[in-house]
């Protein structure tokens, strides 16, 4: 049996900080290019919305050790093991040592990336165009159907025994989000529910839990009223048995919005990123914990930034995001 490549030594080098090296230039930064919502860093020249590919042939990355960071979870540990499979799948393709760095805040993944740290990454929904904008992430997969199908829903739970039967009764209630950059746990209950005739830090108390995770465990609790969640992570957690689906009550569903995206550095050598993407279109799910985790998914799909994301811009944009640092902290 192969020996897994993420543990022959811990990824101390990958320390969590809180602030963004804007320090760390490349021969781009401040130049003059077209860059829409870009930073500084980064030029968009044929205005796909995310970061070509730098110009000059010695900025290409070439590691011979690749990074890959899955989404900030409640217990990293697990999640570890499920991805091996994809992470000895992914080394065999590229020929490549790899290893999975697991990441505590979508800040610090984001600025990971940012820093040239970290080589490949599945970012959460909200904190992708973060990542986009702040970063030079380029999504390009997602998980799918056989046939095409991707995404989730913001669910909105309480407790089965409160006396929360519709939106309206939330009126007054202590709401968990999840964070402030998170579509399904914050900004798209703040974009979708007042249409619905409620509006949250008006009707009711929002209270940040952190995580999903945590959102759901504390209406479970009744430490929450009740709380917004993505509907993909909530499955995950009833089947792994973190709570009693009996224990809670949805009172709102959202239409589907894309979920995780996967991306690579803008900046990775041409051949490397085609490497990459062979890995993720050619990963069977079947038979692999990766694949008991995330049910009803059989594959890696290809998506663009520009196309799949619009829905999450158009809510950010209702929120008054702006892809800065301070606002994804």
């Amino acid at each position: 049996m192969k020996t897994p490549r993420l543990r022959k030594r811990p990824l101390a080098m990958l320390t969590a900080i809180s602030l963004f090296p804007f320090a760390l230039l490349s021969s781009n930064a401040y130049a003059e290019c077209e860059r829409g919502d870009l930073d500084t860093l980064y030029c968009d020249e044929n205005g796909d919305m995310v970061a070509d590919r730098p110009a000059d042939e010695s900025e290409w990355a070439n590691p011979d050790t690749l990074i890959f960071a899955y989404t900030p979870v409640e217990d990293p540990a697990i999640y570890s093991d499920i991805w091996q499979p994809f992470i000895d799948h992914l080394s065999d393709v590229t020929r490549r040592d790899v290893r999975f760095f697991a990441v505590q805040s979508n800040a610090a993944q984001v600025e990971a990336m940012r820093s040239g740290r970290l080589h490949i990454a599945g970012f959460s929904t909200g904190p992708t165009p973060f990542a986009v904008n702040l970063a030079g992430a380029v999504p390009f997969a997602l998980m799918g159907s056989d046939d095409g199908q991707f995404g989730y829903t913001l669910q909105l739970f309480t407790h089965v025994d409160s006396d929360i039967e519709t939106l309206e009764d939330l009126k007054g209630k202590r709401v968990a989000h999840t964070s402030p950059t998170s579509n399904s746990g914050n900004l798209a209950p703040r974009a979708l529910l007042p249409e619905l005739g409620i509006t949250p830090e008006e009707d009711y108390e929002v209270v940040y839990s952190g995580s999903h995770d945590q959102s759901m465990l504390g209406v479970v609790a009744r430490d929450y009223d009740a709380a917004p969640v993505a509907s993909e992570v909530v499955e995950r957690m009833a089947a792994r048995g973190l709570y009693d689906e009996e224990d809670v009550r949805l009172i709102f569903e959202s239409d589907r919005f894309p979920t995780t995206s996967y991306n690579y550095a803008h900046n990775l050598h041409p051949d490397l990123v085609e490497k990459i993407e062979e890995a993720f279109f050619t990963f069977d799910f079947v038979g692999t914990e990766l694949g008991d985790e995330f049910e009803g998914v059989e594959k890696f799909i290809p998506i663009n930034y520009q196309d799949n994301w619009k829905v999450i811009r158009t809510i950010q944009a209702a929120n008054g995001v702006s892809y800065t640092p301070e606002n994804l902290e």
